[in-house]
């Protein structure tokens, strides 16, 4: 590291791609430490930034380093950080709340409004170097590796997504084959759902899911999800359903697969305003929860736990480059071919 700077991509112009920089090293503040970063994840976020499309173009500000899936090791520490040490490995928690609001001031830190993240709101994890306040930092116990803490933060969303209803014992439907879905079915396989059901149109992504975790793979483009439903001898549909996919045919085929009194929950975003039949939903008395980003810290928590005591989601990665060849990452994210991409900057 030379005159203090580091290597980082940034969003440099309005238009397709991210540009490797010099920047200068983040200083940090006494309640901060600074993390030295050695493996990040590729998000869908960061593919709506690279795209640059509507959304990233009204929210991301130009120049502004990205990335918020991060592993490192923390290097350097404020002066009132007690509880952190110069050496330890960490992930962290990319969502900076503010204090003041109702619900930060309940303990409901996930729900604060003020939220802003890093890599998209403040500076991000693209870089040789991250400051993060001392409070989002989650340390790492030696058996999660540098990879699995490099996604830490999708398998909070599935994680989160997963736990919102108690799935012992029940038959739950997962669209959407994407990481987080894939994921997010190991999840409930592993504590203990009975029947794990994943649908796509995408025959890679389907294909992983089987490879990942004990899930029965349905490609609505070419079979009925009737025909599963039917032949797994369930006679009255899901008990709980997980959106991962943000496409509209995708819940409506989730709803009507549902039993009644069914609870769904929504990570994923439908395009614009969708067209929803309410009726199904009233008649069904069917839950919906909305769900955004990881319970802080409770997510966490049993996340760790969890790959601790015998989660394994390590096959979702399906890609590994150095930091140098940063597009041909993107490029494999973008290409629906990809499970989790991870980039390595200890050579950056």
């Amino acid at each position: 590291m030379m005159n203090n700077e580091m290597k980082a991509l940034a969003k440099l112009e309005p238009r397709e791609g991210l540009w490797m920089v010099d920047a200068p090293v983040p200083e940090v503040g006494p309640d901060d430490v600074l993390i030295r970063v050695k493996k990040t994840g590729i998000c869908g976020t960061d593919i709506h930034i690279w795209n640059w499309d509507d959304w990233a173009a009204q929210t991301v500000p130009l120049g502004l380093i990205t990335g918020h899936e991060f592993v490192g090791e923390i290097v350097e520490v404020g002066a009132h950080v007690e509880d952190l040490a110069v050496g330890q490995r960490c992930s962290g928690e990319g969502h900076l709340i503010g204090k003041t609001s109702r619900q930060s001031r309940a303990g409901k830190f996930h729900l604060d409004p003020a939220t802003r993240g890093i890599g998209v709101n403040e500076q991000g994890a693209f870089a040789q170097y991250l400051k993060l306040p001392a409070f989002n930092v989650v340390p790492l116990p030696d058996e999660i590796s540098d990879d699995i803490g490099a996604i830490l933060d999708p398998l909070g969303n599935a994680v989160h997504t997963a736990l919102s209803f108690d799935l012992v014992g029940e038959d739950v439907l997962i669209t959407g084959a994407g990481p987080i879905g894939i994921m997010a079915a190991a999840v409930a396989r592993h504590v203990g759902a009975r029947h794990v059901v994943i649908t796509d149109v995408n025959p890679d992504r389907l294909a992983l899911a089987g490879q990942v975790t004990d899930v029965i793979p349905v490609n609505v483009a070419e079979a009925e999800l009737a025909e599963t439903v039917s032949s797994l001898k369930m006679t009255q549909g899901f008990d709980v359903g997980l959106e991962m996919s943000g496409n509209q045919a995708a819940l409506d085929q989730m709803v009507k697969a549902m039993t009644m009194g069914g609870r769904i929950a929504m990570l994923g975003i439908p395009p614009g305003k969708s067209p929803v039949d309410w009726s199904r939903i009233v008649f069904k008395a069917i839950t919906i929860k909305g769900v955004y980003g990881r319970e802080i810290f409770e997510t966490w928590y049993k996340m760790i736990a969890m790959l601790q005591n015998g989660l394994d989601v390590s096959r979702v990665i399906t890609h590994r480059f150095p930091v140098d060849q940063f597009e041909a990452g993107f490029a494999a994210m973008t290409s629906g071919e990809s499970g989790k991409v991870v980039l390595d900057w200890t050579g950056a």
